[in-house]
């Protein structure tokens, strides 16, 4: 269970009061009015004194699962901004980009987000180090600049690229064997498991620089461990965000049980891939790129236990999310037959251009790159993004308290036709015109404390839909309907069948 808490005062970043400028976007709701003195924080709209009777009714309304659809809700009630309390759990929700733009100014040097405290609870109960996710503070930092070396930064990305296109076009090579075997000219299934399988594989090249086989046919059991384990691991987080992990575990709960053992099989992954790569040190040429985890361990920067943590973190947290984002991509593709011609006649004629030029093929895709973000717009992973107010601020002329957690709600926000007109249509074209898109399209977050994974997963994204628009037309019934479930990241409401026919 998370607690309101109070952080020390920390001072802003030098230039930081400057942004709303920088980024054109006027701070009126970042100041009261000249005359105009802010409202108290104790007057903000919102059903926030109720407590655990707040989460009993949250639970009546099974808002475990449909807690984006609430939020939604809520902001259609009170406006904006609305605080709201669920047993001990207390919050502010922000909705306008120049909100969050406010909110980011105070994060600090140091920001802080939104704790899983069951993965928290887990790692204190196996004394397990936390990775640049759970950590905060110098020590989150020094880490943190070490890991944006490796994953974020220019160089680190043209070194992992040539990995994630071998994955993509394996994954072609898999699909149009099961296009042979359909004995129909194409290949219609629930692609969930296979793009949890493409995701997986690509991630764990990366990171590790070895490949698990999971486009194969046959999967090696201790794979399929890992992928059964990270859908458990994400199954009982969920409610352990509302409910305390401690009271869980003092009662060993079948859920709690069941998140450790999930955990277990995931550190005892980690330790196994850890094993092999130190044996293949000593035998690769240092011009060789061999994944995240070898270059962090030939540097010697950081200590063993907080490498295979961080590394841990990225593996379980990059695989749900980049396959959910691109099951959900092909779904729009595939209702927007227009849009999907589009995409394609723009990657051939960069395909021409760049020919086997990876690095030069992405620059000249800006319509793919914006029918990713048009994804996370319309399906975002996370439903909020998360910090807490490092100093005091206003917010929609109310005086939000140093150490507040402010939510961005970014799937109601993906939704507000104030916002985003004609939300329900899908339409990248909307990231690409004049009309400014600042603090928009946070879908991987924004500042030092954005998703220290965002390059791996976009690469890999951008990459996968130009081998499969290169090579399949993707069709869906265009009558089928699919809401969402929250379940920690957002899910479709049921199995999506889609179609890949081969274009020759």
């Amino acid at each position: 269970m998370l607690h309101l808490r109070r952080l020390p005062a920390l001072p802003g970043a030098p230039g930081l009061r400057s942004c709303h400028s920088v980024l054109g976007i006027p701070p009126v709701d970042a100041v009261p009015a000249p005359g105009c003195t802010p409202l108290p924080y104790e007057q903000l709209p919102g059903d926030w004194g109720r407590g655990w009777r707040g989460l009993y009714r949250f639970w009546r309304k099974d808002g475990f699962h449909n807690i984006h659809h609430l939020m939604v809700e809520n902001f259609q009630r009170y406006g904006p901004i609305y605080r709201e309390t669920l047993g001990t759990y207390d919050s502010v929700h922000i909705l306008h980009p120049g909100d969050a733009a406010s909110l980011f100014q105070v994060e600090g040097p140091y920001p802080e987000r939104l704790r899983v405290q069951p993965w928290v609870e887990y790692r204190d109960y196996r004394n397990k180090r936390y990775g640049v996710l759970l950590k905060s503070g110098e020590e989150w930092r020094c880490h943190r600049l070490a890991l944006n070396r490796e994953v974020l930064s220019v160089a680190g990305v043209a070194r992992f690229l040539p990995l994630l296109d071998q994955v993509g076009q394996d994954f072609v090579r898999r699909a149009y064997t099961q296009v042979e075997r359909s004995g129909r000219g194409k290949w219609t299934a629930d692609l969930s498991n296979e793009l949890f399988r493409f995701a997986l594989e690509s991630v764990s090249y990366v990171l590790y620089g070895q490949r698990l086989g999971l486009l194969q046919d046959y999967i090696d059991p201790e794979a399929q461990k890992f992928i059964d384990s990270v859908t458990l691991m994400f199954h009982t987080s969920a409610p352990m965000l509302y409910l305390p992990p401690r009271l869980l575990r003092g009662i060993n709960s079948r859920i709690w049980t069941d998140h450790v053992r999930a955990w277990d099989a995931i550190f005892n992954h980690a330790d196994s891939c850890i094993q092999g790569i130190y044996g293949a040190l000593k035998q690769r040429s240092d011009s060789v790129y061999s994944g995240v985890l070898s270059s962090l361990l030939l540097q010697e920067q950081l200590p063993l236990e907080d490498i295979k943590a961080s590394v841990t973190e990225l593996m379980a947290g990059g695989v749900d999310t980049t396959s959910m984002t691109l099951q959900w991509a092909m779904y729009e593709l595939a209702r927007s037959p227009g849009v999907q011609e589009r995409l394609r006649s723009e990657v051939t004629v960069a395909r021409e251009a760049s020919g086997s030029d990876i690095t030069t093929l992405l620059k000249s895709i800006p319509l793919v790159k914006a029918a990713v973000k048009e994804t996370l717009r319309l399906h975002p992973v996370a439903i909020t993004l998360q910090r807490y107010t490092q100093r005091e601020t206003v917010i929609q002329n109310y005086l939000i308290p140093q150490g507040t957690l402010v939510q961005v709600g970014l799937y109601a926000m993906g939704r507000n036709p104030d916002i985003f007109p004609s939300p329900e249509r899908f339409s990248p074209e909307r990231w690409l015109g004049r009309v400014s898109t600042h603090f928009k399209g946070l879908g991987f977050g924004f500042g030092p404390r954005q998703c220290v994974g965002r390059r791996i997963a976009e690469m890999e994204m951008q990459l996968f839909l130009v081998h499969i628009l290169e090579n399949f037309k993707i069709e869906v019934n265009r009558m089928s309907e699919v809401g969402t479930t929250f379940n920690l990241i957002l899910y479709p409401s049921k199995p999506i069948l889609l179609t890949l026919r081969p274009l020759k």
